[in-house]
């Protein structure tokens, strides 16, 4: 394969990943959603962008903490840029509905993946809410 297809290749699966966490995030699939991040990855929920919950065990006790609740997130403008063959970074917006009675919320994410031979993990994933 040519250089270009390659970044094709790498673009397309962190896109998919950023797309994935909102599926399983919307599914409550909490392991699934762990899975997504490298054994140290950190996340910062959107609600309280500075506060970052670090490695894959505290992410999934994080989610498996939360009340259940029904939530829909829609992502849109969607931007990677590789650093290097198995480093990108990514910056994408968000949709999220969380109750029938309420507005949306608009947000945004921007990450660090990193590509681990057996596929693309977030090491790092800020949401934050722009209103």
């Amino acid at each position: 394969m040519s250089p270009a297809g390659d970044r094709l290749i790498a673009e397309r699966a962190c896109e998919r990943l950023i797309l994935d966490y909102a599926a399983l995030i919307d599914a409550a699939d909490w392991a699934a959603v762990a899975a997504l991040y490298t054994v140290d990855g950190r996340m910062s929920r959107p609600t309280a962008p500075d506060q970052f919950i670090a490695g894959r065990a505290a992410i999934l006790a994080g989610f498996l903490a939360r009340p259940p609740r029904t939530t829909r997130h829609i992502c849109a403008n969607i931007r990677v840029t590789l650093i290097s063959p198995i480093e990108a970074v990514a910056s994408s917006q968000i949709l999220l509905f969380t109750a029938a009675d309420g507005p949306p919320l608009v947000g945004s994410y921007a990450d660090r993946m990193v590509d681990q031979g057996d596929g693309w993990r977030f090491a790092e994933r800020r949401g934050s809410l722009d209103f």
